[in-house]
Order: C-alpha cells, then sequence, then structure tokens
C-alpha cells in the first residue's frame, strides 16, 4: 500500500505494473491513524532534527522557528505506530550536529522550534549511543533515558541542565 511510487527506478516499475501485491490510495488514506493501526505490530520509522529532555520530538524547524521542512505524515505515521497493537513508533537521529559541536539531545526546545511529534506520543528515540525507551515514564525518566543515548560529550551539561530545571 503506497500514496506514490515515487523514487523507483525502471526494475522497481517492471514488478509493480500489473501486480496486485501492490496498492496505490491517496495520501488521506495511507497516512490515516485509523488505516494504519489496523496492521498487528506496525512499526513506523521517522527522523528528527532534535529531542528535548521530556521526549517532544522536532522535525521541522532549526534555530528556533526556521522552518526547513513540513511534517511530511510524521505525525500521522507516529500515532499509527504508537498505537497500533504490538506497534512501535521509533525515532531516529545522530546525537549530534555541526561536527559534533551541537547536541541534538536538547534539555528545552528554542523558543519558535515546531514540534512535530508532543511528548506524550514519544515511544522510542535512537541515536548511534543507544535506544531510549520513552513510553509511560515521568519527566525525569524521560530525562535520563535521554541523557544516557545523547553524545558522551554533552551529557554532563545536559545533567548540569536538566537538574537546575527540575530537580534542585
Amino acid at each position: 500500500m503506497a500514496a506514490a511510487w515515487s523514487g523507483c527506478d525502471p526494475f522497481d516499475y517492471e514488478i509493480i505494473d500489473a501486480n496486485p501485491q501492490f496498492e496505490l490510495y491517496d495520501p488521506e488514506y495511507v497516512l490515516h491513524p485509523r488505516t494504519l493501526t489496523k496492521f498487528d505490530q506496525f512499526v513506523s520509522i521517522n527522523n528528527a532534527i532534535s529531542v528535548d529532555l521530556i521526549g517532544q520530538i522536532n522535525a521541522e524547524s532549526v534555530f528556533g522557528g526556521r522552518m526547513i521542512n513540513g511534517t511530511g505524515g510524521q505525525p500521522e505515521m507516529h500515532l499509527a505506530g504508537a498505537f497500533s497493537p504490538r506497534g512501535r513508533a521509533i525515532t531516529l537521529l545522530p546525537s549530534t550536529a555541526m561536527g559534533g559541536a551541537v547536541s541534538r539531545i536538547v534539555t528545552q526546545m528554542e523558543a519558535g522550534a515546531f514540534v512535530t511529534v508532543p511528548r506524550y506520543y514519544a515511544d522510542y528515540v535512537i541515536t548511534e549511543y543507544g535506544i531510549a525507551r520513552l513510553w509511560g515514564k515521568n519527566h525525569r525518566q524521560r530525562a535520563e533515558e535521554l541523557i544516557a543515548v545523547a553524545h558522551p560529550d554533552h551529557r554532563a551539561e545536559l545533567t548540569s541542565q536538566a537538574h537546575a530545571l527540575w530537580w534542585p
């Protein structure tokens, strides 16, 4: 099931053409959480630009509100993964940007940053340093999970900032 065959090469089109295993539908149907949650073990895998320590996921903006991307169906896919029977909603991101100088796990979103997926729907966040499981956890537990998958060079600062905000 797909909304488009963009990105396919001629070999892909040969396989798809007149093959009943491939179905094309309108995006409103394909990306609707009610359609996707019908699949048992539906897994959504999306990218992020940053994730803050309470689990807000930003996949759209940098430097506050400078929009560089649209949602592209990410919220719908994420919700479907979170609510599919035995499903998962996975967010992937490198731990740093700008050659390691900037952590992509941040204490708080910058003013004006877009929140693509709200914290209460955050499930798994994966960096090259591991997997943070956020679903059903409180703010402190979420911060601990996310700091553990942040780049080691940024963990002390994130811990210090988290303590200053939430654990006086």
